[in-house]
């Protein structure tokens, strides 16, 4: 026990990474054993993801939305469903397991973890947003769309949420061999 306290004494690297695996891992078990089958959760955030991508794409001028469930389409376009794994769910929970494992002020923790998830829902409904006009201009790179392009650019947010927490929210107290990188 002493040594690895001393380890992680000399190099909290090692915490950081075993606490964010750790709560990986039980979230990965709460999402996907009862959060997933129960499906409240995911169903009532896609919900509200189409209603809101709904009011942003009329509000900029597509008169033709509809949405049916989990679909939301332009004119005669075949729609696109957000189904579970594509509502920010699971992204949510990656970055509060970033936060919480990186040390540092439990105020501006909460505040700073109230934002990122607000800021990861935006970039979410902007995301449907950008997927459903791909689907009626440019239908040939939808697939490329979602599957790189949007999704890369949101775990690109996720990520530097997490390097502005290390940044700026980390502890006052932070050992000489961790340092908050500057960009």
């Amino acid at each position: 026990m002493n040594k690895l306290k001393a380890l992680f004494d000399k190099n909290p690297v090692y915490l950081f990474a075993l606490k964010g695996i750790g709560i990986y891992i039980v979230w990965y078990f709460f999402y996907d054993l009862w959060i997933l089958p129960a499906g409240n959760v995911d169903e009532a955030l896609s919900l509200n993801i189409i209603d809101v991508a709904a009011g942003i794409l009329h509000a900029i001028g597509y008169s033709e939305v509809y949405t049916a469930f989990r679909i939301i389409g332009i004119g005669e376009s075949p729609g696109i469903e957000i189904v579970n794994g594509c509502n920010g769910l699971s992204a949510i929970g990656l970055f509060i397991g970033f936060v919480v494992a990186y040390p540092g002020d439990n105020v501006k923790r909460i505040l700073f973890l109230i934002t990122g998830i607000g800021v990861i829902y935006l970039v979410n409904v902007i995301r449907v947003v950008i997927l459903a006009v791909t689907q009626v201009y440019w239908a040939d790179f939808f697939d490329f769309t979602h599957d790189y392009s949007t999704t890369a650019i949101f775990y690109i947010v996720i990520f530097i949420m997490w390097v502005i927490w290390a940044n700026y929210g980390g502890s006052e107290q932070q050992s000489e061999t961790v340092k908050p990188i500057h960009a």
